[in-house]
């Protein structure tokens, strides 16, 4: 017994399998296999194509959920657009307890517009049911009210014809132009819906005296700033659209260069 370990004397095997792949006479070493038979190798490709596939199957999951608090808060504005409606043309549509609850509803619907797009994005609520029923729910109640006063006749029709045709037809613009890229909300536009929804509020409450004179003047500010906010918009189209063409133009002579 000369006390040699087991690693020393199988010294040469040992470097045989330790030396690189392909050398002449050296065993390559088989890959290690895991407890399940497979190797390593494929267990680990294996494992990050499932860590892959559950990370898509979660966001598709999160996508197709829409009971989230943004997409609800949007449900309850569809909601109350029939709501106040019925409150608006109760008792005749001159009861002035019936507008006060129409102008509750109103506000409520008002209120849920200013948080539910702003939770979709701070907390990437965000999916295709809200992308399309918020806007739908914007023009409902907005349209909704507008049509509803013109029909008593607190409202001259022109006015709900403006707002009404500048709304659907920036976000028909919107939808023109969205292969070269998105509009973005101005502050223009931000003050406008502002300035409507405070305008069209005091003409469904039953005011009288000063304060029937001032939602005079604040409807007309709102005229005004729609009908500019609505041809920037255009404006915004236009160059956006010419951005788009010139640079598809040059992208596609790099290519054929």
């Amino acid at each position: 017994m000369t006390g040699v370990p087991a690693s020393a004397a199988g010294g040469s095997s040992g470097a045989r399998r330790a030396g690189p792949r392909g050398t002449s006479g050296a065993a390559q070493e088989p890959p290690e296999r895991t407890a399940s038979g497979g190797t390593a190798e494929r267990g680990a490709t294996e494992g990050g194509a499932a860590g892959r596939g559950g990370k898509i199957a979660a966001a598709a999951v999160n996508q197709a959920s829409v009971w989230n608090v943004a997409n609800l808060l949007t449900m309850l504005r569809l909601l109350l657009v029939p709501a106040f409606v019925a409150l608006m043309l109760g008792n005749g549509g001159y009861d002035p307890a019936w507008r006060s609850f129409a102008w509750a509803a109103f506000a409520v619907a008002m209120i849920t517009d200013l948080f539910d797009g702003h939770l979709a994005r701070t907390y990437d609520l965000v999916t295709d049911f809200g992308k399309i029923a918020d806007p739908i729910a914007d023009k409902a109640i907005m349209g909704a009210a507008l049509i509803c006063l013109s029909a008593l006749g607190d409202l001259p029709w022109w006015v709900t014809a403006v707002i009404l045709g500048r709304e659907l037809g920036i976000t028909v613009l919107r939808f023109v132009v969205i292969r070269y890229g998105v509009i973005p909300a101005s502050r223009g536009g931000k003050l406008k819906t502002l300035t409507q929804g405070v305008a069209v509020g005091m003409y469904v409450l039953a005011l009288t005296g000063p304060l029937a004179t001032l939602r005079f003047w604040v409807m007309a500010a709102a005229v005004v700033l729609t009908v500019v906010t609505g041809l920037d918009y255009v404006k915004q189209a236009i160059v956006l659209r010419r951005q788009g063409i010139a640079e598809r133009r040059a992208a596609l002579k790099e290519s054929e260069a």
